[in-house]
């Protein structure tokens, strides 16, 4: 299968940004790598609740907390994910959280993570 021009293209500058503004300094691989961890979160919580149909609403009212506290775990910016409330999370939508521990020497490509897969 061919990959399209635009999503080569788009890869290919997403890829230069990253060399070009992140490079080798530890300390902006060390930002970018929190930032990725914490929007991946957010964005594998707002796939996993859509899959299951629910609103901020619903899935809150499962796990006894308020729609704002979804919001904020939904929020790519959002640095404060507990791991117990990711366990209330995962509980509610039928799942368990996993914790990886990986070589910091091994600097992930910038293709995008794997989706979460619908249920």
């Amino acid at each position: 299968m061919k990959k399209s021009r635009s999503r080569t293209a788009k890869s290919d500058a997403l890829e230069y940004l990253r060399e070009r503004l992140i490079g080798d300094d530890p300390d902006r691989i060390a930002s970018y790598e929190a930032a990725r961890a914490d929007a991946e979160v957010a964005r594998d919580i707002y796939r996993l609740r859509a899959a299951a149909g629910l609103t901020q609403a619903q899935l809150a009212a499962k796990i006894g907390t308020t729609a704002s506290v979804i919001c904020r775990l939904e929020d790519a910016d959002y640095e404060g994910h507990s791991l117990s409330m990711l366990r209330r999370v995962a509980a509610a939508l039928g799942k368990r959280v996993e914790v990886r521990f990986v070589d910091v020497d091994k600097r992930p490509k910038s293709k995008s993570p794997n989706p979460v897969p619908p249920t």
